[in-house]
């Protein structure tokens, strides 16, 4: 282990041990605190976006050079996790074993938003001044869909040139150059209630229809057009007693392209009741839109892979279905996802991440602010 590759890892355990579940206000709030300190540290100034709804604060860091007006560099990281405050004492603690560092957010995605804090420390002590400015936006609320972030992200869109998101690398260090929209609905039946025994034939089941409406859902999956529909959840039901008057499910959509999700939306929420007198009621939609790779990130990617080789890895990109806040902004902003360092096993009690893969990820993150102009 290099001493660099020292450095970052404890600094990031260090962030590791204050878990940030995402309704953990008082834990997200003690993060943001260390990552303004650490920020101050070098230079760097800090704006704290006072947290609302149930959430956390959100943090930009300015880099300590460059014109705010100017169009620049956006790094967006999230400090929440999926795991509930304990879980480093109980289940996932704090542990190395060869390559592999395990705790709670290691891999998600705290070792990104850790190496965005160390490569703009290292370009800043390096006494260089690079070509644009440089925000890291972190935010506390991505794990639940981004609902109090996700108009401050794109108001930081407005001002970037470029972003680039420290979600973790995929699949033996790749990177992430296009994700599939995720849209979210819920699908409310309500049928006729009565009882089960005396008087069966007048009532209208809402499960039966709701399984109904499942078969049809679970159907619009489409492989060969990436298109995905998952029944993820279902309710319904008083008693084994009564023909149940509601019953609901929650769906997740997955799309890769704007002209798919706008095709899916209209179907799921056209959907139509397939049992006599019975209601349908559907709410939701698109929650994050695809981020499909445009000619600027395509550049973008070009230049990160040939960056990459002279530091002596190959910069490998890739499509993913899940979404990252990078899907907000990527329809107008050359984007490039996936800059965190390698790990595994993300929202388990078994996440990690590579060790040696740390000093090369930010190194990358490093040479991107120092060359993109």
């Amino acid at each position: 282990m290099t001493s660099t590759t020292d450095t970052l890892l404890n600094g990031l355990l260090d962030w590791v041990r204050i878990e940030t579940h995402t309704p953990d206000i008082a834990g997200l709030n003690s993060l943001m605190d260390l990552v303004a300190a650490q920020a101050a540290a070098f230079g760097a100034t800090s704006e704290r976006i006072p947290g609302r709804d149930g959430h956390g604060d959100h943090l930009i860091v300015y880099s300590p050079w460059g014109d705010r007006k100017t169009p620049g560099i956006l790094l967006m990281s999230h400090l929440d996790t999926v795991h509930p405050k304990g879980t480093i004492e109980a289940d996932l603690p704090i542990r190395i074993e060869g390559d592999e560092a395990y705790g709670p957010g290691i891999c998600d995605m705290k070792g990104g938003a850790y190496n965005a804090l160390a490569a703009l420390r290292a370009v800043a002590e390096s006494g260089i001044t690079p070509p644009l400015p440089v925000r890291i936006l972190y935010t506390s609320d991505e794990e639940v869909g981004s609902p109090t972030s996700r108009a401050l992200i794109e108001e930081q869109g407005k001002w970037a040139k470029y972003a680039l998101v420290t979600e973790p690398a995929r699949n033996g260090g790749h990177v992430v150059t296009a994700r599939k929209g995720v849209g979210r609905f819920t699908l409310k039946v309500e049928g006729r209630p009565s009882h089960a025994g005396a008087r069966h034939w007048q009532g209208r089941s809402a499960v039966t229809e709701l399984a109904h409406q499942i078969i049809a859902l679970e159907a619009m999956t489409d492989y060969d057009r990436e298109i995905t529909v998952n029944v993820g959840q279902i309710t319904g039901g008083t008693g084994t007693n009564v023909v149940p008057q509601h019953a609901s499910a929650e769906i997740d959509l997955r799309v890769p392209t704007a002209e798919a999700a706008e095709e899916m939306v209209a179907k799921i929420t056209g959907l139509t009741p397939k049992t006599p007198d019975t209601k349908l009621t559907i709410t939701g939609g698109m929650n994050r839109p695809p981020f499909e790779q445009s000619a600027a990130s395509k550049a973008l990617f070009d230049h990160a892979a040939k960056l990459a080789e002279e530091i002596g890895f190959e910069l490998i990109g890739e499509t993913t279905g899940g979404g990252s806040d990078g899907n907000f902004i990527a329809s107008h902003v050359a984007t490039l996802d996936g800059l965190g360092p390698d790990g595994d096993d993300v929202h388990t009690l078994n996440e990690r991440i590579f060790i040696s893969s740390l000093e090369p990820r930010m190194r990358l993150m490093k040479r991107l602010i120092e060359t993109l102009s």
